[in-house]
């Protein structure tokens, strides 16, 4: 389960900078390209994605 939320997480915040980086224009020859919505969205991506490797990465407690 650790190993998917990291990978998950890594995903996340890759696609969501791209998303991000096309939505703000500064990363062109998309259909994404200067749309703030895929700004917004991209944004939302990376928080989601760090938060599933920071979820992903805690210690789990035994409880004996």
């Amino acid at each position: 389960m650790k190993i998917t939320l990291n990978i998950a997480g890594g995903l996340l915040i890759v696609s969501g900078t791209i998303w991000f980086l096309q939505g703000v224009n500064v990363l062109p020859g998309s259909f994404m390209t200067g749309q703030t919505r895929w700004a917004v969205r991209g944004g939302i991506a990376v928080i989601v994605g760090i938060a599933l490797l920071l979820w992903g990465s805690r210690k789990r407690q035994s409880s004996v």
